[in-house]
């Protein structure tokens, strides 16, 4: 059997190519791929090659590099011992863009069936906007600055609205970003960018600024006038990943505010699940589709544009060269 798989081949090169699958070994289940959706600013940065040598983003990204990580897809076959799954479920775990998939059983999550195929393949990204949410340990009535109101942004919205945040202040410079955030959560908008939106967010604030502030872009530049937002002891967030951090730099206000910076990343959770740390990237999946299921989190009218796997070089030229008119991409390999 042959399965279609999309593959970064070099800078900006996108193939789409067909590959042998795997026999089914004991303990592992054969799953084939329904939709996908593209984590758009790690794969452009692993497109374009955005970061420097010696970075952990040069050491992983090797070419031919296999993109993705966000799959829904249906379980069609399952190796000897495996009693988790059977047969038609549906589950996500975290795999490349590609139409068939034989991966070690404990892998695969279920999805509910009142998640749709589409709703349910934003877990990876709603997993890792949880975990960074987590990692603030938030308290009711903080005000909140968002910076970034991409896909990560976007969920992160609406974890701070579910925590109570008192504001949650989201700064784009893209007015189509902001116009989605204030639709999920967000109280105030600013269609700036993060070095002119200071005045405002302190006025805002009564002159103290925000007690958390995530930066959600992935841009070197934002780091240091995001401190400048934090009132005294207030936190940090650095969820989105630079390819640049040596251009990353601090201020002052760390030392006179008390400031604290906290990086999250998706191997944080644990692997499993215990007492003193019970939230694994599963656990917090199955949240995720909580929410979902009950209405509490909307994705699907985050989606902008959906492409067949056959498509996938159109579908990386359009978010490299223009990102701003973008949010959910997803891949349907259902036709196939």
């Amino acid at each position: 059997m042959e399965s279609l798989c999309i593959y970064f081949t070099g800078k900006d090169q996108v193939e789409v190519v067909t590959e042998s699958v795997p026999p089914v070994g004991a303990g592992q289940v054969l799953v084939r791929a329904r939709k996908s959706l593209i984590s758009t600013g790690t794969e452009c940065i692993c497109l374009g090659r955005l970061f420097e040598e010696g970075t952990h983003w040069d050491r992983w990204v090797k070419y031919p590099f296999p993109p993705g990580y966000s799959m829904v897809g249906v379980v069609e076959q399952v190796g000897e011992g495996v009693t988790s799954l059977k047969p038609g479920d549906r589950v996500v775990f975290q795999r490349s863009h590609r139409q068939w998939h034989v991966v070690d059983a404990s892998w695969p999550v279920k999805v509910p069936d009142e998640v749709s195929d589409e709703d349910a393949s934003w877990f990876a990204l709603a997993m890792i906007s949880q975990n960074a949410v987590r990692a603030a340990e938030h308290r009711m009535g903080d005000n909140v600055v968002v910076i970034g109101a991409g896909l990560l942004g976007q969920l992160t919205v609406q974890y701070l609205r579910l925590q109570g945040a008192r504001q949650i202040i989201v700064v784009d410079p893209a007015e189509p970003r902001l116009k989605m955030a204030k639709e999920h959560g967000a109280t105030t908008v600013i269609a700036k960018r993060v070095q002119e939106a200071r005045d405002e967010i302190l006025q805002l604030t009564d002159g103290k600024g925000a007690e958390v502030v995530y930066d959600i872009t992935g841009i070197a530049s934002v780091f240091a006038p995001a401190l400048t937002l934090l009132r005294r002891f207030g936190k940090l967030i650095i969820l989105g990943d630079t390819g640049e951090p040596s251009q990353q730099f601090l201020t002052g206000d760390v030392i006179t505010k008390g400031l604290r910076i906290i990086g999250t990343h998706a191997t944080n959770p644990p692997s499993e699940s215990t007492d003193h740390a019970p939230w694994t990237q599963a656990e917090m999946y199955k949240l995720f589709f909580t929410y979902v299921a009950r209405g509490d989190m909307r994705v699907n009218d985050l989606i902008t544009h959906r492409f067949t796997p056959h498509e996938a070089p159109q579908a990386y030229h359009m978010l490299r060269h223009d990102r701003s008119a973008a949010m959910g991409v997803v891949f349907d390999w259902t036709g196939l």
